[in-house]
């Protein structure tokens, strides 16, 4: 009995020895914290998207009041809701480009042909997982609507052919569709980027056109009509080098498909030689 009541004090001692120690320490280092970023906190949108580049807006509440970021660089945010923090705390606002996903590819159920018919598991990943997923184009979106279901802004949503759209006003650029998506469609680019592939096929030639009535056949006609090497072509696609001035829709004007396309808020802008899509039930699905 007294080992057991011995054994027990000598470990209430050491408890409360550690205890002692531990707020000992605790008062030594602590650093007390700027009030202001609990109150810059709640002035951002608490979206925790990490368009800003930190992990969260606590994290990006912590670095404007230390001086390592500005407002401005907080694109989910409103105008006012920028100047607002700003003025709080006697910064400037900065500028930065709000960044948006785009997607490549164009291949509706109106367009782009189906090889087979998935069942199982309803999703893209899903289906991606049977042969690359039903459609005749390897490349294009399967349309099951993955990226619509992971957006927890609701700025994607499908279309009535089965492609994605993205409403750029609510993207955040979190990056949650670049993930998901199977085939790699999506990109996250800043909104300046309006010369757009809307397609990533790598086949060359217009067989290509029986899967898919929009996809990019290798031509190199926006190559040729784009200024300096703004274009070049590459694994049988144009590759756009936005580091060059862009802002030209000459490239587009000569696409046969609408392969590439200038993108405005309200949807593609289509060159003038491209053959106008007029059908509006699926296609048929290809013969094998």
């Amino acid at each position: 009995m007294l080992v057991v009541l011995t054994s027990v004090l000598t470990l209430g001692g050491i408890a409360i020895a550690l205890s002692i120690i531990l707020v000992f320490i605790n008062k030594k280092l602590f650093v007390p914290e700027d009030p202001r970023i609990d109150i810059v906190e709640e002035m951002l949108p608490s979206t925790n998207c990490g368009a800003c580049g930190f992990p969260g807006c606590r994290a990006f509440s912590e670095a404007i009041v230390k001086g390592d970021a500005l407002p401005g660089k907080c694109t989910v945010s409103s105008d006012e809701g920028r100047q607002e923090i700003a003025t709080f705390l006697g910064v400037d606002v900065g500028a930065e480009e709000k960044v948006v996903a785009r997607l490549a590819c164009a291949g509706g159920i109106n367009v782009s042909r189906k090889r087979a018919y998935y069942q199982g598991h309803n999703t893209c990943r899903g289906a991606a997982l049977v042969s690359g997923g039903g459609k005749s184009c390897s490349w294009g979106c399967l349309g099951i609507g993955d990226c619509e279901v992971v957006c927890d802004f609701d700025a994607i949503t499908m279309d009535e052919y089965e492609i994605p759209v993205v409403i750029e006003d609510k993207c955040t650029a979190c990056g949650d569709c670049v993930e998901i998506c199977p085939k790699d469609l999506f990109s996250l680019h800043p909104v300046s980027h309006r010369l757009w592939v809307a397609c990533k096929n790598l086949e060359h030639g217009d067989e290509i056109l029986e899967d898919c009535e929009v996809a990019c056949t290798a031509c190199g006609r926006c190559e040729m009509d784009a200024p300096g090497d703004l274009i070049v072509m590459k694994n049988n696609l144009p590759v756009i080098d936005y580091t060059q001035k862009h802002d030209t829709k000459k490239p587009i004007q000569r696409c046969p498909t609408g392969a590439i396309v200038w993108l405005k808020e309200d949807g593609p802008e289509y060159g003038r030689e491209t053959k106008k899509v007029l059908r509006k039930l699926p296609l048929p699905a290809s013969v094998t």
